[in-house]
């Protein structure tokens, strides 16, 4: 069936709906354009190339990466594992500035790290908050991917809330929150910025996990004070209980008389260890330390910081259909 175009003499014409003008494209374009160059002029000042020089059986080989400057003291962030094996290296501005470094604390079970240079004041990046960020939001990475210093890309926040496995010696865990990006990052990227539209830093790049996938440790009150750790400390301190869980759905009733539907299963015990030494058995579902709510492994290593070291804390497990209460002391986690 055609359908026939109305005659150019219809009175009806007069009251038909004027066509809508078009939207210039180069409109759109000029507008996510200046969200980028806005972005990017705010953060490639205080973004450095960071060169370093590691010590491998007697030889010596070189690595790459990023860092952005944190505060006016000389302060930037960076990934744990660009800093990995060197105490010292080199950080390059956009500017021509050159300066040395020394690591001042890493924490590969976050892969954060800290160094300060000596010899000039880098310009501070504005920080922001990662738990604002949105799914489908605009984001923009700056660093130094292959060499190539000053780089920018963007992209969108393509998911959150993943998770990110990372070991020092013994110890793993699981960096939570990462942000998942389809802003390109290639090999140098890791411990650069990744920015929202207005220029602040809302997570540092950590891994290329595939094409068009990159992850980013967030910056938000964890990491801060993470940092914050670093810099004062030059370690971040973690309790220890000795448990290896996972999620496990608890039985309607378990689940009634506890209020939550999920618990942590304990399936294996690394000892000696706090979990082993109170009574803690294979089979166990936690659910609740401390008098807080404990449904997977995030909620217990947010409550594992250095605070509870030592201290007597309540576990509330479920065993035989029946709930529990034990007396731990975690210890402080060591490599």
């Amino acid at each position: 069936m055609i359908i026939p175009l109305p005659s150019p003499d219809r009175a009806a014409d007069a009251t038909e709906v004027a066509p809508v003008a078009d939207i210039d494209d180069g409109d759109l374009l000029d507008a996510y354009s200046k969200a980028v160059s806005t972005a990017a002029e705010r953060l490639i000042p205080s973004v450095a190339s960071l060169r370093v020089t590691r010590q491998m059986g007697g030889w010596s080989a070189g690595g790459a990466g990023s860092a952005v400057a944190i505060e006016p003291v000389g302060h930037l962030v960076t990934s744990a594992h660009v800093v990995a094996g060197t105490e010292r290296g080199t950080a390059t501005f956009v500017d021509g500035a050159e300066l040395d470094f020394s690591v001042v604390g890493r924490d590969p079970l976050s892969d954060l790290a800290v160094v300060r240079t000596t010899g000039g004041q880098p310009r501070p990046a504005p920080m922001g908050d990662a738990a604002r960020l949105r799914v489908g939001q605009l984001v923009v990475a700056i660093g130094n991917p292959l060499g190539f210093a000053g780089t920018v890309t963007a992209g969108v926040v393509s998911a959150l809330g993943r998770s990110l496995a990372t070991r020092d010696g013994r110890s793993s865990r699981l960096v939570e929150n990462v942000i998942q990006t389809d802003a390109a990052l290639n090999p140098g990227n890791s411990g650069g910025a990744l920015a929202d539209s207005r220029g602040r830093v809302v997570g540092i790049n950590t891994a290329v996990a595939g094409i068009g996938l990159g992850l980013a440790v967030p910056i938000d009150a964890a990491t801060r004070h993470i940092l914050e750790s670093l810099i004062d400390h030059g370690r971040v301190r973690r309790a220890f209980l000795g448990i290896v869980g996972g999620t496990r759905p608890l039985p309607e009733g378990v689940a009634e008389r506890v209020g939550r539907p999920r618990g942590l299963e304990v399936v294996q015990l690394l000892e000696p260890g706090p979990a082993s030494a109170a009574g803690v058995r294979v089979g166990d579902i936690v659910v609740e330390l401390d008098g807080q709510p404990i449904e997977g492994v995030g909620d217990l290593q947010r409550l594992l910081v250095g605070d509870a070291i030592g201290r007597r804390l309540e576990l509330r497990i479920e065993r035989g259909g029946s709930t529990r209460s034990l007396s731990v002391s975690p210890t402080e986690l060591t490599g």
